[in-house]
């Protein structure tokens, strides 16, 4: 039998092939088809199109990109809760219906109207030039370039249009304001009288039966539950730590020197003032010549009285940003100005003037007013510097190689972290951890991602090594569970004390919530304020020490016979009584008439965006199907 197949070998390996590929073909096509559908969900529509899943997913990824790099210490989980993700569909599903409205009523931004905004809106002063031209360093450290900034800066322009005509016409008049905050502004002369649980507590002596009887609650003893914990041993491969036992030769820091000099040359800054006659790029010929006559005839003028150029700039430029100061720039290095500007200034001796330069703001007269920088530093200046970054070059070579080594001798002998810590010169350290770490902790044992490991199945029932985690840049952690402790109820024994002083808590909070009904239906009965404090005015704007529970039942209470009498069980023990006197109008000194205007009207333009933005929804047939939405949101890590 196996002679005929050995003679009969390529037969065979035909055979096989006819009987396997069809089943890769299909398992392949299948699971593309199945990862396609996928993404091609659809998870919301507006007019008919479509938003599909990997829309959904890149809009959600770029938004908490931007969230990360506004605030890089928040923890990124909060990025890509089920709720931050069902925002960012709501946030994508408007921008396609004023898309769609947008081109409905066939608005759109000129670029003429783009640049005439950006040059002089002092919202995007941040992102200019002082020419006016996009600022590049600051583009680039947002991910943006200039092109992307324009579309980005269009396309919000554009959709701002749809909702101005609303947003921006909210009609308010004081009286309607007026009303409208009454009843927020609205004040209470009221009288309290209080009663506290802790002026109850030397009257009570529960028994040890009550105590045992109120631990055996399930409610009450869950508050005593310790959480589960886990001994560890860890050990740490760490940059930081490394760089302290590099070492390294004069050679190695003069060598370093000499191959980066131009990191520790000053780079070169030069100061200029300009006359800027402006002509636009696209303007006839006759009227850019004309501009460029004019800032001839000035470059004739400052060239008779150099000294007078500043006088000359602030009568005649017509750079609205820098013709007060005389057409002064301040200090520019090479690419912040655009280039033929650039190259001119850069080719000048201080106090020189150049000949007329055409860019596309038209006509410059440029005088060079100030040079710094160029000059090499000295190796003995920057010899700390040096130190720093050849020891950081050479603990990140070491730590390079020795990273995968840890890696592998915590998988490969999983049973101790001995032969790592042997291996590698590292110290084995010890703690007890929770799966969430406590306020305070700092270290590796504070990383969430080296918990999880800790308290994954293999780490806590076989005890074996966790992966190595990179709990920190440039800096992995292996641990090992010694001993598991799952959450627990301690004895009564080991809580008694603990457990009843709740108790007392819990007696003496109800004994003033006893004794404070008891006062209001003597109140109620016999209408005397007598015992209780003395008047003080309240009101939503100014609450005093009331508390909100208390304050809202204040201002609830039905004014239509004084004095009303109302209690409140404010919570933490304490029950309060109050008595309200008077009814009095808002205190004028809160808010003017006028602030009070324009916030009423800023709220009526808000209801009446959200409205018109309804109602451009329903015109445009838009929908989130909710239950691509909630799988979504539940798969969400």
């Amino acid at each position: 039998m196996f002679d005929f197949v050995r003679s009969h070998t390529r037969l065979f390996q035909f055979i096989l092939l006819i009987l396997i590929l069809p089943s890769f073909v299909a398992l392949g096509v299948n699971g593309y088809s199945s990862f396609m559908d996928g993404a091609n969900a659809t998870v919301a529509s507006v007019d008919g199109h479509k938003i599909t899943q990997s829309e959904w997913d890149a809009a959600h990824r770029d938004q908490s990109e931007r969230m990360r790099r506004q605030a890089p210490n928040v923890d990124a989980k909060l990025f890509d809760t089920p709720e931050a993700r069902r925002e960012t569909l709501e946030n994508l599903l408007r921008e396609r219906v004023l898309q769609a409205a947008a081109r409905g009523q066939k608005l759109f931004v000129s670029d003429e109207r783009l640049a005439t905004l950006f040059r002089n809106d002092p919202q995007f002063a941040y992102l200019r030039n002082p020419d006016g031209t996009p600022n590049k360093a600051v583009l680039a450290a947002q991910g943006m370039t200039s092109d992307m900034l324009a579309y980005r800066l269009k396309q919000d322009l554009t959709l701002r249009q749809v909702t101005a005509g609303v947003s921006d016409t909210a009609l308010a008049s004081t009286a309607n304001a007026l009303i409208a905050f009454d009843a927020f502004l609205q004040q209470r002369e009221v009288q309290l009288q209080r009663f506290e649980g802790k002026d109850f507590i030397a009257k009570l002596n529960p028994t040890d039966a009550d105590v045992e009887a109120f631990y055996k609650l399930p409610a009450n003893s869950a508050k005593f539950q310790l959480p589960e914990t886990a001994d560890i041993e860890y050990v740490v491969l760490d940059l930081e730590a490394m760089k302290a036992s590099v070492s390294f030769s004069d050679k190695d820091l003069h060598d370093f020197y000499e191959q980066n000099q131009s990191r520790y040359v000053l780079a070169e800054e030069r100061r200029a003032s300009h006359i800027l006659i402006k002509a636009d790029k696209s303007a006839p010929a006759d009227e850019r010549a004309k501009a460029k006559a004019r800032a001839e005839a000035l470059l004739a003028e400052a060239r008779k009285n150099p000294a007078g150029f500043a006088e000359l700039a602030r009568k005649n430029s017509q750079d609205e940003g820098s013709a007060a100061r005389g057409g002064d720039l301040d200090f520019f290095p090479r690419g912040a100005m655009v280039k033929p500007f650039e190259d001119a200034a850069y080719v000048l001796k201080q106090g020189e003037l150049s000949p007329v330069i055409e860019s596309d703001f038209g006509y410059h007269v440029i005088q060079l007013t100030g040079i710094r920088g160029g000059d090499k530093k000295s190796f003995e200046s920057v010899r700390a510097d040096i130190e720093q970054e050849v020891r950081k070059q050479k603990a990140q070579a070491a730590y390079a190689g020795l990273a995968e080594q840890f890696g592998n001798l915590v998988y490969e002998q999983s049973d101790s972290l001995k032969p790592v810590a042997d291996k590698l010169k590292l110290a084995i350290q010890t703690a007890t951890v929770q799966r969430k770490p406590l306020p305070g902790t700092l270290g590796p044992v504070a990383s969430a991602k080296l918990l999880d490991a800790v308290f994954g199945n293999d780490a806590l029932r076989n005890k074996r090594n966790t992966e190595a985690v990179e709990t920190a840049p440039s800096q992995l952690v292996s641990a090992r569970v010694v001993q598991y402790k799952p959450a627990r109820v301690p004895e009564l024994a080991d809580v008694k004390a603990a457990v009843r002083e709740q108790l007392l808590k819990k007696l003496a909070a109800e004994q003033a919530v006893k004794a404070g009904e008891a006062r209001l239906a003597e109140l109620k009965q016999s209408g005397s304020l007598a015992g209780l404090d003395a008047a003080e005015t309240v009101s939503r704007a100014k609450a005093g020490k009331l508390p909100a529970k208390v304050l809202d039942a204040v201002l609830r209470a039905d004014a239509s016979k004084l004095p009303a009498f109302v209690g409140v069980d404010a919570g933490e023990g304490s029950y309060v009584v109050v008595a309200v006197n008077k009814v009095l109008p808002r205190d004028a000194a809160l808010a003017d008439a006028q602030r009070l205007t324009q916030q009423y009207a800023q709220a009526w333009a808000g209801v009446e965006t959200a409205a018109y933005y309804n109602a451009l929804k329903a015109q445009h047939k838009a929908s989130i199907k909710a239950p691509a939405a909630a799988a979504s949101a539940a798969s969400a890590p």
